[in-house]
């Protein structure tokens, strides 16, 4: 039988309420405030078209700049009450958006869990930088935000999501029917999920 060492996270040790930066040979990716909402909205409005066949349906206020301040000053609020950490990439903080890549929400307790989501620009497609970005987001989640298990689903078709990730090393769980609305219709999802190589125990309740 093979066992792993299962490390303690102590209670005392609170959860990161410092806005993360995380920096990539190519990247850098933080929790922007209400000054990036411009950009982010820019960059949905470019690729409305290329995120369509995969995202469920959007708010009327998608495209609002306005709504999108509010939302990145709630964004920082959840992480701050250790709910979510929303992050988004780029060359250089105040430039055009590169990436998004989410954690949330957070389930701590005896599951130590959290969803993965993320998306690209299509004109940054096929470089890398999904990957990149990625595997920093997963880094924090499993260092300094002591989770233990990340999920990441993605349509059947989808073979770029696919592809990012098993260069991060998930695996396929399962095959969920009907899983999200998107584009219309009721879409299945394929199940996907990756463990902390370093298995930490829940702290204390």
């Amino acid at each position: 039988m093979c066992t792993s060492k299962v490390r303690s996270r102590s209670p005392e040790v609170p959860a990161p309420t410092t806005i993360p930066v995380l920096r990539t040979d190519r990247l850098v990716l933080t929790l922007p405030g209400p000054e990036a909402a411009a950009p982010l909205v820019a960059s949905y409005r470019e690729n409305e078209a290329h995120f369509a066949p995969t995202n469920p349906p959007t708010p009327a206020n998608h495209l609002d700049v306005e709504a999108w301040r509010t939302r990145l000053r709630e964004r920082r609020k959840e992480f701050r009450l250790d709910r979510s950490a929303r992050f988004v990439a780029f060359f250089e903080l105040g430039g055009p958006v590169v990436a998004t890549c989410s954690l949330g929400p957070f389930h701590r307790g005896a599951w130590l869990a959290s969803y993965l989501g993320y998306g690209i620009a299509a004109r940054y497609e096929g470089q890398g930088l999904m990957t990149e970005a990625a595997r920093a987001v997963i880094a924090y989640a499993f260092g300094p935000l002591g989770l233990h298990r990340l999920m990441a689903n993605h349509l059947p078709e989808n073979t770029r999501s696919a592809t990012v990730l098993r260069r991060l090393g998930f695996t396929v769980e399962g095959y969920a029917k009907d899983y999200l609305y998107i584009n219309g219709q009721w879409r299945d999802h394929v199940l996907n999920a990756l463990v902390n190589p370093r298995p930490l125990a829940p702290s204390a309740p």
